[in-house]
């Protein structure tokens, strides 16, 4: 199936941060994205969460994936924010209250096709007992 998607990704670059090392942290979670500076902070663009998709599996944290999808979803768009701390090591930590000190990654994702529930199914599958449950 082909998916058509939009993925926004923004995030602070603080004075005390190396520039390439918060790209870097971007770049381990959301592989392909393309990625700008401009006026402090990181933006970035993406048309899939294919790499993203992967860490949630190898990392095992679909069911955790899928409530900041949906719990963040409005109709056909979802925000949630990741840890950069984390980012920048690899790992997947989805970020809950306050943001950290430096400022977490705010991802938007707007799924134009097939249908939302159909996109996070694809990106972050129902487990069952843990694995995960293809239909």
């Amino acid at each position: 199936m082909i998916y058509s998607v939009d993925v926004e990704i923004r995030t602070p670059v603080r004075e005390t941060e190396l520039p390439d090392r918060v790209e870097r942290a971007v770049a381990n979670v959301f592989p392909g994205a393309d990625l700008e500076h401009a006026d402090g902070e990181l933006r970035g663009e993406a048309h899939g969460l294919e790499g993203f998709s992967e860490l949630l599996r190898e990392q095992a944290i679909l069911d955790t994936a899928r409530g900041a999808f949906f719990g963040g979803r409005e109709g056909n768009t979802t925000t949630f924010a990741l840890k950069k701390a984390a980012a920048f090591q690899g790992v997947v930590n989805f970020a809950v209250g306050s943001p950290g000190e430096l400022g977490d990654i705010e991802v938007t994702v707007v799924v134009h096709d097939p249908d939302f529930e159909s996109y996070v199914d694809h990106v972050a599958p129902p487990t069952e007992d843990g694995e995960p449950v293809t239909g």
